[in-house]
């Protein structure tokens, strides 16, 4: 028997309507960017480029590995 508490079934239906808001905003993106002067719409894109790029780690050689 699986039920839910009441906390549980909040999360959930709380998590679901941020899901759709964002969804929204989303696919409102592209005109929003687009009345943004060129500072602004750049300074937008680097904030999200994490979310949508890995992060890169610097590699660095230990001695006895090859090249």
């Amino acid at each position: 028997m699986n039920t839910k508490t009441p906390d549980q079934v909040l999360t959930e239906s709380l998590r679901m309507k941020l899901k759709e808001i964002m969804q929204k905003e989303i696919e409102r993106l592209p005109t929003i960017l687009e009345g943004l002067d060129d500072k602004e719409r750049i300074n937008v894109i680097c904030k999200l480029m994490p979310f949508v790029f890995p992060k890169i780690e610097s590699v660095s050689m230990s001695a006895g590995e090859p090249w």
